[in-house]
């Protein structure tokens, strides 16, 4: 069996960045960008005030104080959208707004507040400003500047910088497309739910999971429902698939060695090239990776909590990688155990946890509850993955594992390490 990073890397190594696509800006949000981008003009394109205030020069603020006032005659009013006619002479000043360009002559500007508020004339009460709040020609960017670079992430400020340039339209590489797929004979959808009560069926969890997970990866759900348990069911879902053209193909279930696993059979009568079928973890030893048709695919166990493991292992990082993210995995981060853990098995164990920060900014972590890869309320409350390397099958309070988070804005990393 392959070590956890041995697996990732097999993965990470055979999926590809996908190709690029134009998207429109306001869609660009979480995507990745395909090229860098350059400015086609200069921002700003004149000096201009960084306050409402009076375009002044600094050799007449000097000294002014509520004592000592400089007076100053008004010229003339400038409001951010306009431009100044006139230039600034000694003694004089242009009263301006935010964002309005600086008149010829001025070299600072007298902030509002530190004024009687004149209109005609205006009286400085202090000399603090000299020479300052001025945004200088060009703060921004330059006609010509790489503003983005290729591989740059968009997010919130990155679409208004992208507006900024003029983008309706933003290169982006192509969003993953997962089609999404499982088998067992005991699974309904929620619109079979009175079976659920009725103690005959359960509810297919993890094609919901999935879902969510691919989408929240970057990628495009494409769900095709689950199969039932037989050779020709199995072979006709992964037909269904391929005929799609997905980017990846990802499963549940059916990939042990139960006498109805017969994800292995499908995989064989549609020539797949198996790359590799059993980790050293736990939860989710039972993951599989190849590709069929010429297209990837990971097999993740059947249980609930597996599954999530196992994605937030090995699919996440190939989907963010086809997105062109650079920085596709979880950086471990110290903790200390509030309480003792054991493990059974000589394997890398992944424990649903709930880590927190002290105020000694020492990060702690105590486990959800019970542990089995049936309880997927575990993972509802967890925040982190406990790692629990195989050869530390005993470890007690106090003492430093590693963790990684799983909460918006963990620290990321290009490397794998646990």
């Amino acid at each position: 069996m392959l070590s956890v990073a041995e697996a990732v890397a097999r993965v990470v190594d055979d999926v590809r960045v996908l190709g690029e696509e134009r998207v429109p800006l306001l869609d660009a949000d979480g995507r990745v960008l395909s090229t860098g981008v350059r400015a086609a003009y200069t921002l700003p394109a004149r000096n201009n005030s960084a306050m409402d205030g009076y375009a002044v020069r600094a050799v007449d603020l000097t000294g002014a104080s509520a004592e000592s006032p400089r007076r100053f005659r008004v010229i003339e009013t400038v409001a951010a959208g306009s431009a100044p006619t006139r230039a600034v002479g000694a003694g004089e000043a242009t009263r301006i707004m935010t964002g309005a360009p600086i008149p010829d002559g001025a070299d600072s500007v007298l902030r509002v507040e530190d004024t009687d508020g004149g209109v005609d004339v205006v009286r400085a009460l202090k000399d603090r400003d000299r020479g300052k709040n001025i945004r200088p020609r060009g703060e921004d960017f330059r006609e010509g500047d790489l503003v983005l670079d290729a591989g740059t992430v968009v997010g919130a400020a990155q679409v208004g910088v992208l507006a900024s340039l003029g983008l309706a339209q933003v290169p982006v590489h192509r969003a993953p497309r997962v089609a999404i797929l499982g088998s067992g004979d005991e699974l309904v959808d929620l619109d079979q739910f009175d079976r659920v009560l009725a103690g005959e069926r359960i509810i297919a969890s993890n094609s919901y999971t999935m879902h969510a997970l691919v989408r929240a990866a970057g990628g495009v759900p494409l769900p095709l429902g689950n199969a039932r348990d037989t050779p020709d069911a199995m072979r006709t879902i992964f037909t269904r698939a391929i005929e799609l053209r997905p980017d990846l193909i990802l499963s549940s279930a059916g990939i042990s060695v139960g006498e109805f696993d017969y994800t292995r059979d499908a995989l064989g009568w549609h020539g797949a090239d198996l790359k590799f079928w059993k980790v050293r973890m736990r939860p989710g030893a039972s993951v599989g990776f190849g590709s069929i048709a010429n297209i990837p695919w990971i097999g993740l166990p059947g249980n609930p909590v597996s599954v999530m493991v196992t994605f937030e292992l090995f699919a996440r990082p190939a989907i963010q990688k086809m997105l062109g993210v650079r920085q596709i995995f979880r950086r471990p981060v110290p903790v200390s155990l509030e309480e003792p853990v054991k493990i059974g098995a000589r394997l890398t164990h992944f424990l649903r946890a709930i880590v927190t920060a002290q105020a000694t900014g020492e990060l702690t972590a105590r486990l959800t509850g019970p542990q089995g890869s049936g309880v997927l309320t575990s993972m509802a409350r967890a925040n982190a993955l406990l790692v629990v390397p195989e050869d530390r099958p005993a470890c007690a309070a106090g003492e430093t594992l590693s963790a990684l988070l799983l909460t918006p804005g963990a620290q990321m990393a290009d490397s794998f390490a646990l």
